[in-house]
């Protein structure tokens, strides 16, 4: 239903899981506004084109966006969740690594022999993007713990890391493990966080 202003309203919407939703909505409001405040103030609102000389009051657009729906849009593009080999459900949150909050968890594999070790490389990486550490509990489970809140990459810090100086570096989006050398680790994360 239009406004008594305007001529023409349309709304940008979006299918969020429970049903499609407004995200933003934009009416032209014509000259009203400015037919109004010229009335009202006595300043002339009249626009001299200069090509052809005319006047005339210009329309005003209105764009009406809300961020709550549209941050709500993000977050439900990004979830997901996927039903595993063995039955187990992954939640998962797709950002874009540039855009995640987290772009690298670093994790101790066994945390008695590996936490120092961990720590070292966290403070390191957490020199250059927003780093989180987690060493309680499987694996596993940390590793579906940064899924859930859509860390893209999880470095594994074990054996290898305190012997030969390489990581466990896996991409949380395909599951998929690379193993990188220590000094590898930066500059393979800013790779991956260029959109």
């Amino acid at each position: 239903e239009l406004s008594f202003y305007s001529n023409a309203t349309t709304d940008f919407e979006y299918k969020f899981p429970f049903g499609w939703g407004e995200l933003w909505g934009v009416a032209s409001r014509t000259n009203y506004d400015l037919t109004q405040h010229q009335k009202f103030s006595g300043q002339s609102m009249e626009y001299l084109d200069p090509e052809t000389n005319e006047k005339y009051i210009p329309y005003v657009i209105e764009p009406s966006l809300g961020a709550d729906r549209v941050v709500l849009a993000f977050l439900s593009d990004a979830y997901e969740e996927e039903t595993l080999e063995d039955g187990s459900v992954r939640e998962v949150m797709h950002f874009h690594p540039a855009l995640a909050p987290y772009k690298v968890a670093v994790l101790p594999l066994v945390k008695k022999y590996h936490t120092e070790k961990a720590t070292e490389i966290y403070h390191e990486l957490s020199k250059h993007f927003s780093t989180s550490y987690d060493e309680t509990g499987n694996i596993g489970k940390r590793y579906r713990r940064g899924d859930a809140i859509g860390t893209p990459f999880a470095i594994t810090i074990d054996d290898e890391t305190l012997n030969h100086g390489t990581v466990t570096l896996r991409n949380r989006d395909t599951m998929e493990q690379i193993t990188l050398k220590v000094e590898e680790v930066v500059s393979y994360v800013e790779q991956q966080l260029q959109f």
